[in-house]
């Protein structure tokens, strides 16, 4: 069944009291997709990694050719056995409070982040040890060999290795920061928070740049704005009609209804930014009954049609692939092996018997439905019209999609503050390889919220973070993803590519993720 959010044509008109028309050009005004409910680099949203990207600076950067490129270093060196890393930090390098960034502070920052991110638990597992050698230099003396550590420090998808103060980085990351400092091009000016409605950023004049070309998030990252608004406006038509008259720069993601009306607008630009899409999934708990059993994931598994929950979020208004396995469409590692359990086709009747004889028994499954995010909620309407037709007990909480993220974490049982099942969206870079795949982690109680543990699918992803001949990837691709497809970690629902509206005066927006270095006016 396809479930779509209409809009009123009504609607399309409505003021914008929440959004001041801008004054100053050195002022951009940006409508996230969502509210900016949590600031800490440690949490898993877009909307939080956007805010990340302004804020803090890595060691390591990404370039448009993926690769890894040194960012906050001025070089590293590795010795011929492989297992002694020295990195060497650049000059000049300040954080926003006008300390100087060492290398003590580097270190606290790296232990932090790789306790929950799935990169830094690889990178974590092949240390022995991790020390700062001096104010600027850090080093890894590892176990074993590991030549994508660059990979891990650099990836620029939930969670990235950012560096922060030492007296930060301290925190544990269960505890959410309430201090945000980095050294990026940006500092947070947490004075001027409104929470569910304004976040602002200014530009950070003691950041330096360093030499070369601008390429993805490597090389000189220039701010060409004195400032950045973050103005959270719910409503899609409100949204539009901001943007139509100038109120607000940038919409990261208009509700797929409206984007033919506004490629027809000369004074917009429509372009897709995250260019290798946003996957759907719906996430198990796999602490509590009934799905912590992998033959009814399993059963469930089989009752997706991909199509359906990707034409619920883009109708006929966006391409979409409804073939979308372990890894993001048309990168290097996507396969179709075990895709047969994916193909839409399995008789109703034959699931729901499946699924009783897989042992469910009427269990009531507590189920976060985000209302606030247009295609996540659309998703989610979809899976849980799924789930009833196959005779599941679905009991909706509906709640905006902050509060989704906050109660995602909880392990309480799902009577009690807890969950059993979500909807929400990764991104196609966090999915085009094991490194960055949060969601096929298989490592218990050190896994992305709902803490599957899958020990074969764990010893395959370390054989690929492990393997010296980068050839042996796709073969481990395959076998990766036949175990995921029998181990069931999320239900993976399609891709999809998003776009974004924004001034056509506005120029330099980069492609791949949003970014608000290089933009600028005219």
């Amino acid at each position: 069944m396809m479930r779509r959010r209409t809009l009123l044509g009504a609607a399309a008109g409505l003021a914008c009291p929440a959004v001041v028309r801008a004054q100053a050009a050195t002022t951009l005004r940006f409508v996230p997709y969502a509210d900016l409910a949590l600031l800490d680099p440690a949490v898993s949203a877009f909307v939080t990694r956007n805010h990340v990207l302004m804020v803090f600076d890595t060691l390591f950067a990404t370039d448009e050719a993926g690769v890894a490129q040194p960012q906050m270093l001025a070089g590293c060196t590795t010795e011929p056995d492989g297992l002694t890393w020295t990195l060497t930090l650049r000059d000049g390098l300040r954080f926003h409070d006008s300390t100087p960034v060492l290398a003590r502070d580097a270190v606290a920052s790296i232990r932090r982040w790789w306790v929950s991110d799935a990169f830094g638990q690889a990178l974590a597992a092949a240390t022995a040890e991790l020390t700062a050698l001096d104010d600027k230099t850090i080093c890894f003396r590892l176990r074993r060999r590991f030549r994508l550590l660059p990979d891990a420090l650099a990836h620029p998808t939930n969670t990235m290795a950012v560096i922060m103060p030492e007296r930060l980085a301290q925190t544990p990351p269960s505890t959410r920061l309430t201090e945000i400092v980095g050294s990026g091009t940006f500092r947070y000016q947490a004075a001027e928070r409104v929470p569910g409605a304004r976040n602002a950023y200014a530009r950070f004049e003691g950041y330096a740049p360093r030499d070369g070309t601008p390429s993805f998030c490597a090389g000189p990252r220039v701010a060409h704005f004195d400032r950045v608004e973050w103005i959270t406006t719910p409503d899609p038509a409100t949204q539009v009609a901001a943007l139509r008259a100038g109120e607000v720069d940038w919409v990261a993601q208009p509700l797929m209804d409206l984007v033919p009306s506004l490629r027809a607008s000369r004074t917009l630009r429509v372009e897709t930014v995250e260019t290798k899409g946003l996957i759907g999934f719906l996430r198990f708990n796999q602490l509590f009954p009934p799905f912590d059993n992998p033959a009814v994931r399993r059963a469930v598994l089989r009752a997706v049609n991909q199509r359906e929950f990707m034409e619920a979020v883009v109708g006929g208004n966006g391409p979409f692939d409804g073939q979308c396995g372990l890894f993001t469409p048309g990168t290097p590692l996507a396969n179709d092996a075990g895709m047969e359990a994916l193909s839409g086709k399995h008789g109703l009747s034959d699931l729901k018997r499946e699924l009783a004889a897989a042992g469910y028994k009427g269990e009531k499954i507590i189920y976060l439905e985000p209302t606030d995010v247009p295609r996540i909620n659309a998703i989610a309407e979809v899976g849980a019209d799924m789930l009833r037709k196959l005779g599941m007990n679905v009991d909706v909480i509906a709640t905006d999609w902050g509060t989704t993220v906050q109660r995602s974490v909880s392990r309480q049982p799902p009577d009690k503050g807890g969950w059993h099942m979500f909807a929400a969206f990764s991104g196609g870079y966090d999915m085009s390889t094991p490194g960055s795949h949060q969601l096929m982690r298989g490592n218990g109680e050190n896994a992305y919220n709902g803490w599957p543990d899958l020990p074969k699918l764990e010893a395959l992803r370390d054989e690929w973070l492990f393997a010296e001949d980068e050839a042996d990837g796709p073969a481990l691709a395959r076998r990766m993803q036949e175990q995921a497809l029998q181990d069931v970690p999320y239900l993976p629902l399609g891709s999809y590519y998003q776009p974004a509206a924004y001034r056509s005066d506005l120029a330099g927006v980069s492609k791949g993720l949003v970014q608000f270095t290089g933009v600028k006016r005219g």
